[in-house]
């Protein structure tokens, strides 16, 4: 199962990009755990200056923007 965290301090980015998020995983009927990180300890110890950041696996995907639903469709699968 992937773990999706999205980085973000609670901004409007930041949860529009965890709802994108969703709605992607659930349109691919995907199995995913989907975490908001808003400790910013924790989001600066992944290198993220600028949020919302979309992180698959451990790796970056996303900084500072909030792609469409279809975007992040192929970012997560």
């Amino acid at each position: 199962m992937k773990k999706i965290e999205i980085l973000g301090t609670g901004c409007p980015k930041c949860k529009k990009l965890a709802e994108s998020t969703m709605e992607a995983a659930a349109q691919l009927n995907m199995e995913c755990n989907i975490e908001k990180v808003e400790d910013i300890q924790k989001i600066t110890a992944y290198g993220v200056m600028m949020t919302p950041a979309l992180v698959v696996d451990g790796t970056i995907k996303v900084v500072g923007k909030v792609p469409n639903i279809e975007e992040i469709k192929r970012l997560i699968s």
